[in-house]
C-alpha cells in the first residue's frame, strides 16, 4: 500500500477495515466496547492490533482503534437505560458462562470501569457508571445475586 496516501483516505481505509473484519462481527456495542478497550495496552494507553498494524502501521492502528474505542462508548451512552439493558443482555448471552456468577463477579470486582476511554469528560464518566450499575442492579434482581457486601 502506498504509504504518502493522504490521512484521511488511511483512516477510512483503516477503520473500514477495523469494521467490516472485526467490529461488524460483535452483536453487541457493549462487546464492542469490551472488545476495543482489550486492545489497550494498561501500562502505555496505546491501542494494538496486529492485522491493522501490519497493512497500515503501528501509529495507525492505535489511533483508528483510539477513534473507534471513543466513538463506541459514545454510542453507548447515547443508548437510554432500556437500550443498554438489552444490549448488555445480548453482550451476556453470548459469553456462555453462567449470568449469576458474572453478575456477582462484575458487582464484587467491577471491571466494566476498565472499559471507559482514557479521554472522556467526567460527566461522561459518571453517566456510564450510574446507568450501568442501575442496570446492573435490575439484572441481580432479575437473576436473584445477592450481595456479597455486608453493609449492604
Amino acid at each position: 500500500m502506498d504509504r504518502n496516501l493522504s490521512n484521511g483516505i488511511l483512516e477510512r481505509g483503516a477503520a473500514a477495515d477495523l469494521w467490516r473484519n472485526t467490529l461488524s462481527q460483535i452483536p453487541s456495542v457493549f462487546g464492542r466496547l469490551v472488545y476495543l478497550c482489550s486492545l489497550r495496552d494498561a501500562n502505555s494507553g496505546l491501542y494494538q492490533h496486529y492485522g491493522l498494524a501490519q497493512v497500515f502501521s503501528d501509529r495507525e492502528a492505535d489511533r483508528v482503534l483510539r477513534q473507534s474505542h471513543d466513538q463506541t462508548f459514545a454510542d453507548w451512552l447515547c443508548f437510554n437505560l432500556e437500550q443498554q439493558k438489552a444490549d448488555l443482555d445480548l453482550y451476556l448471552s453470548g459469553l456462555g458462562s453462567n449470568r449469576r456468577t458474572i453478575l456477582d463477579t462484575w458487582i464484587r470486582l467491577t471491571p466494566y470501569r476498565g472499559l471507559i476511554p482514557s479521554v472522556v469528560r467526567d460527566v461522561e464518566r459518571r453517566l456510564y457508571l450510574a446507568d450501568l450499575e442501575t442496570i446492573l442492579e435490575l439484572l441481580k434482581n432479575e437473576y436473584g445475586v445477592a450481595s456479597l457486601d455486608p453493609d449492604a
